[in-house]
């Protein structure tokens, strides 16, 4: 059974990585489906495949979502290529890290621009949309259990989701009477995912002082279960708060952390 057939989705980030599994998913679950990402050519590529593989309309688009007049203009391209838009998942997002006595200003900001102003103004153009086609929908952030916990030499990338936890309850208040739901999904460590792979264990391996193994052991040794999240375990989250399953659920920060997170 395909739990949201019908349904119109955009999804940020959403050319590698963990977006592109979630449009896959989207679109195996009956959504026609957008993806957005910098990375204009690899976003064509990935919603082709979509597209191919489950025989739903997927389109792609290169936005900055920091961009305010781009995001409001490819908003209302999605919902006119769509016919309209029911889900929006926030998935767009940077992490930099480094020790907060040496850590550029400059760089500091960026992830703030993207995870958090960005998020920010990706939200209000969906519930823009959705404001005005009168059938409610579902916002919906990929946050991080940095959202709830400090990360050491991760300041900015914390500061950054802690913030996203402020406005999706925020606008959870404001949209709610319009049937607009808006929750968080807070992530555990997607060790096998590509941020890891391509940038974390490097960039952690030098912050600590530690080898790319032993980076990995950590941070699986935290883990009550013993295992790294997936790709899926999101999917399946997220999913779940897209669909008439959670029409009694806003302004949620749901962790799945495999236990590592409790709050």
């Amino acid at each position: 059974m395909k739990r949201l057939e019908g349904k119109k989705t955009l999804v940020t980030g959403a050319g590698q990585g963990l977006g592109a599994a979630l449009l896959e998913r989207f679109a195996r679950e009956g959504c026609a489906v957008t993806g957005w990402d910098v990375n204009g050519p690899q976003m064509e590529e990935t919603a082709l495949k979509t597209a191919d593989a489950f025989g739903v309309a997927a389109f792609a688009a290169a936005v900055d979502v920091t961009n305010a007049d781009a995001v409001r203009a490819g908003m209302d391209e999605a919902a006119a290529a769509m016919g309209g838009l029911d889900i929006l998942v926030s998935n767009a997002g940077i992490l930099i890290s480094g020790d907060s006595l040496e850590f550029d200003a400059a760089r500091w900001r960026k992830v703030i621009e993207v995870n958090l102003v960005g998020y920010f103004i990706v939200a209000r153009e969906a519930a823009r949309v959705m404001l005005a086609q009168g059938r409610g929908g579902s916002i919906i952030q990929i946050n991080s259990k940095s959202g709830k916990k400090g990360s050491f030499k991760n300041s900015a990338y914390a500061a950054s989701k802690f913030g996203g936890i402020g406005v999706t309850q925020s606008l959870a208040l404001e949209f709610a009477e319009a049937g607009i739901r808006v929750n968080a999904v807070c992530p555990g460590n997607l060790l096998e995912g590509t941020l890891w792979k391509d940038s974390l264990f490097k960039q952690y391996a030098q912050n600590q002082g530690i080898s790319e193994e032993d980076v990995r052991k950590k941070y699986v040794d935290q883990v009550p279960m013993k295992r790294p999240c997936t790709y899926e375990d999101v999917a399946n989250v997220v999913t779940f708060l897209a669909s008439d399953d959670a029409n009694y659920m806003t302004g949620q920060a749901i962790n799945v952390t495999g236990g590592q997170e409790m709050r």
